[in-house]
């Protein structure tokens, strides 16, 4: 028995029809697939930016009451503390050994804002251990003292007192305080950290649609007096979150209902092949000392 292939017809039929099979597959299957690809890219974008927001708004609200600068609005400074809690602002009249005694096992150390001081027992446990080197701010009531150095003084010892008179007891460069301050509030800033500068920079788009900029992170760069003219360079800083087209900070000493708080807004726009997502968050800032 003679076998029979294909003929030539038959194999003309075929490749028409897995064309037209394949043209429909693109015509169907490619948008739906391309919709899942951008699906991911803003998933990516979000969780991204998110994570960065998410870092900054936590520094915003552990910011040093009035430390916020903002030179322009793409860029923002603060001093966020690692520690707040209370401070003695008395002595103790009822364990003390004498009335003005020196601190010590037997009298307790507070906060005298009349002259320098050098020593205080703090009420308030602190969930992170402060360290010789790091910064006591007590009575930031103008927003250029934390930074020239008239409401902040280097520790010098972390001790723990009598239970009776505090949790801690804080040694210090001598250093006299707002005479205005009475609130008992104080601040603890990290030496590695100190003052903290975000700030977006190389905003744009390239010619694939993807932003070029990117928001930064600065730190332990020192206190600077002088409020800034602009933002500064972010060479060597920690990289936050890229592909920025666009950002916008707000920073508002009066937001809300009192003076006594600030309110710092941000928005930040970016994009991924084309694919655009925008973030927005803010967070209020105590400015009561």
């Amino acid at each position: 028995m003679k076998s029979r292939g294909f003929t030539l017809i038959e194999l003309i039929l075929v490749i028409l029809i897995l064309g037209v099979m394949a043209a429909v597959m693109v015509v169907f299957l490619k948008p739906a697939f391309d919709t899942y690809i951008d699906t991911g890219h803003r998933a990516a974008l979000h969780d991204t930016a998110d994570l960065a927001l998410r870092r900054l708004l936590r520094d915003v609200r552990r910011a040093v009451p009035n430390s916020v600068r903002l030179p322009e609005s793409h860029c923002v400074e603060m001093v966020p503390a690692s520690n707040f809690g209370r401070l003695r602002m008395g002595f103790d009249r009822a364990n003390d050994s004498g009335v003005l005694c020196t601190p010590g096992a037997n009298c307790s150390a507070w906060l005298d804002v009349t002259q320098p001081s050098t020593t205080v027992d703090v009420f308030t446990p602190m969930d992170t251990a402060p360290k010789v080197g790091d910064f006591l701010v007590i009575g930031n009531q103008n927003g250029a003292d934390v930074y020239s150095g008239a409401s902040r003084a280097t520790l010098t010892a972390v001790s723990t007192p009598n239970a009776k008179f505090g949790t801690q007891r804080l040694g210090y460069a001598a250093q006299q305080f707002s005479p205005g301050f009475a609130s008992g509030r104080f601040a603890v800033v990290p030496a590695n950290q100190q003052a903290v500068f975000y700030v977006c920079a190389g905003l744009g788009m390239d010619a694939n649609g993807n932003g070029t900029g990117a928001l930064y992170r600065l730190s332990h760069y020192g206190f600077n007096a002088a409020y800034p003219a602009a933002c500064p360079s972010a060479a060597g800083a920690k990289l936050m979150v890229d592909k920025l087209v666009d950002c916008n900070i707000v920073y508002s000493p009066t937001q809300g209902a009192t003076e006594q708080y600030g309110f710092v807004w941000m928005q930040m726009d970016l994009m991924i092949h084309g694919e655009r997502a925008t973030l927005t968050a803010g967070a209020h800032v105590l400015n009561a000392p």
